[in-house]
């Protein structure tokens, strides 16, 4: 025989199980120190400049 669910009960449960989740993205996105946050712009920073160093300039054509 199949269990008996509360549907009620189960949405909220998915809904806390989302929230929790989406909580815990935002600790790691947010819950860092300004010296980790420095870090990181600083290696996106030179990705960047690296990636733009190898662009080719077409502005010489002919």
């Amino acid at each position: 025989m199949a269990e008996i669910i509360n549907l009620r009960q189960a949405r909220k449960q998915k809904a806390r199980a989302e929230k929790e989740a989406r909580a815990d993205e935002n600790r790691i996105a947010f819950g860092r120190t300004k010296a980790e946050k420095n870090l990181t712009k600083a290696q996106q920073d030179l990705a960047q400049s690296r990636l733009d160093q190898h662009k080719r300039d077409d502005s010489e054509k002919p």
